[in-house]
């Protein structure tokens, strides 16, 4: 078989194996998403192997998760995230700080030096808003005040994350840490986002009818398209997420007066591209890192670890929404998704990471990114206590 036939049944498997899962999931009462990346996981190298992680579907699923979150702004106003910004700031910044603290604490008493539990802690503290968001958008909740503190704190999140990955990998080289670096590349990035948020939703809502200037009928969707494209690239050049750029584009949309249709035009879209995301998600756990009992309990350690840190900090910077919305945001922020994926693969190329730590990292960030979603969505279906 040659490369592109190959590439092509990956591409058949994948997509079937998200179908199949999503449908078996909603069955079960459960998000599509858990299926899905419980479906990468069988199809993947660690049961059945029809599927092996490569560059190509890596991009497909880097494209799915930029056209979830693009889709996920188109639902979210500025005046909105403005009126949690207080909360969404307290969320963002308390969701690091105790995850990073209880983190370095495990690392350190598993017998890593200071150095090492500092870069494996910096895999506990982003939070992954693809998932959360895909919950989120199939139960109808973007609307909520406490989904707009969730997107905003993950926005808040990743600025930090970003500076603290930066940290723990200077600490690693021996590099000298410079206070004045630190606060350069922090203004950048919060720069970025401000200006992006501000000024760019202002610009838009001012020139809407210019999507409409084109001849061709679909032209409002290719340029927004474009646009969150653009900011994607610009975002990782911030040092942010890409995710964090579409979901600044689909921001900016919302203002316009197409956001309906463009809402309506990009739903096939997200329908052939966000699966791949969540199936190669699954994919990359490596289940025979787990094969006896003290490796597993290790695993549930990690993984308790990471789900209580994140939704005490939720919890804390979440409760003037009341104890049940700081409930439902401390749990929101919990998954941890690619990024902790992204760092714990950064750490096994310099050598800080074993095969086994490696493994250890990952396989939390995707039982993180397993267990939240149906939590999250029994918590936004259940009736208030009246």
């Amino acid at each position: 078989m040659d490369h592109g036939s190959a590439i092509l049944l990956s591409l058949f498997v994948v997509f079937v194996a998200a179908q199949i899962g999503a449908e078996v999931a909603q069955r079960l009462k459960l998000p599509g998403v858990v299926g899905e990346i419980a479906a990468g996981c069988v199809i993947g190298p660690s049961v059945l192997g029809w599927v092996q992680p490569s560059e190509a579907l890596d991009v497909l699923a880097e494209i799915g998760v930029v056209l979830l979150l693009f889709s996920v702004g188109l639902e979210t106003r500025l005046d909105e995230m403005k009126r949690v910004g207080r909360s969404a700031f307290a969320v963002g910044v308390l969701g690091v700080i105790v995850p990073f603290i209880l983190g370095s604490l495990w690392a350190h008493g598993s017998g890593f030096d200071w150095a090492k539990s500092l870069f494996v802690a910096a895999a506990f503290v982003a939070t992954s808003a693809g998932i959360t968001a895909r919950v989120l958008q199939e139960l109808g909740a973007l609307q909520r005040e406490e989904s707009r503190v969730i997107l905003g704190a993950a926005v808040i999140d990743d600025i930090l994350a970003m500076l603290l990955l930066g940290i723990v990998t200077a600490l690693q080289s021996g590099t000298e840490i410079r206070l004045s670096h630190l606060l350069i590349v922090l203004s950048e990035a919060v720069g970025f986002v401000v200006v992006i948020g501000l000024v760019g939703t202002r610009v838009m809502r001012r020139a809407s009818n210019l999507l409409d200037a084109p001849i061709n009928p679909l032209s409002p969707l290719t340029i927004v398209l474009a646009l969150c494209l653009g900011l994607a690239f610009a975002a990782t050049e911030f040092g942010l997420a890409a995710i964090i750029g579409a979901f600044l584009a689909g921001m900016i949309a919302s203002e316009t007066r197409q956001r309906d249709t463009l809402e309506h035009q990009t739903r096939p879209l997200l329908a052939l591209m966000t699966p791949f995301f969540f199936v190669m998600t699954g994919t990359k756990v490596e289940l025979a890192q787990f094969a006896n009992l003290e490796a597993l309990i290790a695993l549930a350690v990690v993984t308790a670890i990471a789900i209580v840190s994140k939704l005490i900090g939720g919890w804390l910077g979440a409760l003037g929404l009341g104890m049940r919305g700081a409930l439902i945001v401390g749990v929101g922020m919990v998954p941890r998704g690619e990024v902790g994926v992204v760092i714990a693969s950064l750490g096994l190329a310099g050598g800080v990471f074993s095969p086994r730590t490696y493994a250890l990292i990952v396989a939390m960030s995707l039982l993180t990114s397993i267990v939240t979603p149906p939590v999250l969505a029994w918590l936004l279906r259940k009736p208030a206590i009246k």
